[in-house]
């Protein structure tokens, strides 16, 4: 099984710990992600608030890029998979935009190549059941809120990632691994993405209310799969919180026992060992 892969901009930076799980995870699995060639940052959050065809023209250009493999492209970053699966909707046929973003790329769209987040790929065509049967440490006891975040979800006819109000993938993976997925109400809230950045009292205040919402339903940590998502839950928590957000392949490959795991936990602004460590799920 082979996936093209658009690895984003903060699997080099900030998220290299999702990285390194995912290229551990998958080689495990003996699934291979082949990075498309020259790939470019995909605007994130900031580009189509100042223009909005530069907002679409980035992630287009990815989409250039992957229709050169015949592959089903796969994107970790919920917010990537978001931009791009924009980009999708505005070549699709019929869309007055395509003509543009085909001038603009200098491309002609093809409309085969298909865009699936990684945690798709994972829950779906690699499915449960072949993951269930690599687990050899149960997350026995693991009691896990799975963020899923706003742009991951939304808009579903964007997406297509099923239901964008109560959506159960993450829970049912966590399920799969041993642990024990939260049932709480703040699974799809904003997380503020990069206001971060600009106005960071703003973002605060919204990951309090994300974090106290998840302790208050009895998790002890996040699973997530984005990459801005996961260091605003860490970094933008009051101090003292300590409540840890592991990448979803993180997990994956801690039920897996895979080695090589204390240099992601390394990477985390909130440290999971102790939490792990009470689990005994890490020495």
């Amino acid at each position: 099984m082979e996936f093209s892969f658009y690895p984003g901009c903060t699997a080099h930076s900030t998220a290299i710990e999702y990285s390194m799980s995912i290229h551990a995870v998958f080689d495990a699995l003996g699934v291979s992600l082949s990075d498309i060639e020259d790939w470019n940052c995909c605007g994130a959050a900031a580009a189509h608030s100042l223009n909005n065809m530069l907002g679409l023209a980035l992630p287009a250009r990815n989409i250039a890029k992957a229709q050169e493999k015949d592959l089903t492209l796969a994107v970790p970053c919920a917010g990537c998979f978001n931009a791009l699966k924009r980009a999708e909707k505005a070549l699709a046929p019929g869309s007055d935009k395509r003509e543009q973003l085909e001038n603009i790329v200098g491309f002609t769209y093809r409309d085969t190549l298909r865009i699936k987040s990684l945690v798709d790929v994972v829950v779906n065509d690699i499915g449960l059941d072949a993951i269930r049967e690599r687990v050899t440490q149960p997350l026995a006891g693991l009691k896990v809120a799975s963020y899923y975040g706003c742009a991951l979800v939304r808009d579903p006819n964007v997406t297509g990632m099923g239901d964008h109000e109560n959506p159960v993938f993450l829970d049912d993976l966590i399920g799969c691994l041993g642990g024990t997925p939260i049932d709480w109400s703040a699974k799809t809230d904003c997380c503020g993405a990069d206001l971060a950045l600009t106005h960071g009292a703003i973002v605060e205040d919204l990951i309090a209310k994300i974090v106290g919402n998840a302790v208050d339903a009895g998790a002890d940590c996040f699973v997530c799969c984005c990459g801005l998502c996961q260091i605003n839950l860490e970094m933008r928590q009051a101090a003292g919180t300590g409540v840890p957000a592991f990448y979803f392949t993180e997990l994956v490959g801690l039920a897996m026992d895979l080695d090589g795991r204390d240099r992601w936990w390394s990477k985390h602004i909130v440290s999971p060992v102790e939490l792990l460590k009470s689990l005994g799920l890490a020495s």
